[in-house]
């Protein structure tokens, strides 16, 4: 038998522990600025969605929400800020590079997307547009036929080694049976001064800024590389109608967090981030910036990751990429 005052020794004990959890249980998150770090500069496409998401996401959680740009490498200096901070108030906004292709491309990246972060939300997708300069001859099947028969002496540009232009033109080369040769550039705005100036023939570009120059008539849309035409850009056929069959390549916006965020910090900003997304005047706000409005569960980002993690997989180990 416990003795009496063991015994209120032990109940003292219960109670306080009962009590530091409910008031562990009862303590707000967050409780103090939640922090969106974006690995681009100011007014690039994941910054833009950063900021159109901030203030909604601050007014559902009842405190500031901080948009903190960390450009460089791309997005990976921002993604490995992400995967280290254990504060609970870090997550960042994303691209499908950061989260599939960086460890793949090069071992060295200081953070594993699959084991490091922890997935949110897929918030919008968008397919690239394949686009030559605006002086281009031919469309559809004609151009691939030109592809063909002008083998190396065309380029496509894109803004760097390992990003997904690069590994969707790969793509695009062996699906269609043309070799056009490889020249990066900085990043896509050179890429678009390339294809004016016809240093290159070729380029997969998102569609928020191939179309403005296409309809200014300075650029040629040859096609998008979704399975089909895609609502973002109507009006451009897919690759598919052009004879490129089994092809669909997306580029993504998304957020993750750090693995050491709580599951149900983690749910709590999926359900939010989905219902923010899809409010009829943000979905018309990213439908504006060129994509289309997905908005998943942590699951159906994880599952999306995993699909394209794969596939990217495959391109690099078989065109033998190095960063």
């Amino acid at each position: 038998m416990f003795q009496p005052q063991r015994r209120h020794v032990i109940a003292a004990a219960i109670a306080m522990a009962c009590s530091v959890s409910t008031v562990f249980a009862q303590t707000p998150w967050p409780s103090k600025p939640l922090k969106i770090v974006v690995g681009f500069p100011a007014g690039s496409s994941p910054d833009l969605m950063a900021r159109l998401i901030a203030e909604p996401l601050s007014q559902a959680l009842g405190q500031p929400v901080v948009v903190d740009n960390r450009a460089g490498a791309g997005g990976n200096i921002a993604a490995s800020q992400v995967a280290r901070a254990t504060d609970d108030h870090t997550i960042g906004l994303m691209i499908n590079g950061n989260l599939t292709i960086a460890k793949i491309l090069n071992p060295a990246t200081p953070y594993d997307p699959l084991t490091d972060l922890t997935p949110v939300s897929l918030l919008a997708v968008a397919p690239l547009v394949l686009s030559a300069p605006g002086d281009t001859a031919t469309s559809g099947a004609a151009f691939f036929a030109a592809a063909r028969e002008s083998g190396d002496r065309w380029n496509y540009g894109t803004p760097g080694v390992g990003t997904v232009a690069h590994l969707g033109m790969e793509l695009i080369k062996s699906r269609a049976g043309i070799a056009p040769v490889h020249v990066p550039y900085p990043g896509n705005p050179q890429v678009i001064t390339a294809l004016l100036g016809g240093q290159i023939q070729m380029s997969l570009l998102p569609p928020g800024l191939a179309m403005a120059q296409v309809r200014a008539g300075k650029l040629k849309a040859i096609g998008v590389t979704s399975a089909g035409r895609s609502s973002v850009v109507p009006e451009v056929p897919s690759l598919a109608e052009a004879g490129v069959k089994d092809l669909q390549l997306e580029i993504w916006n998304a957020v993750a967090a750090p693995n050491s965020l709580p599951k149900a910090h983690v749910n709590r900003l999926a359900v939010l981030l989905t219902e923010i997304v899809r409010r009829p005047e943000i979905r018309q706000k990213i439908l504006a910036q060129g994509w289309q409005v997905a908005g998943t569960s942590p699951e159906g980002l994880a599952n999306r990751i995993r699909k394209d993690t794969a596939a990217m997989a495959e391109v690099i180990q078989k065109n033998n990429i190095k960063p």
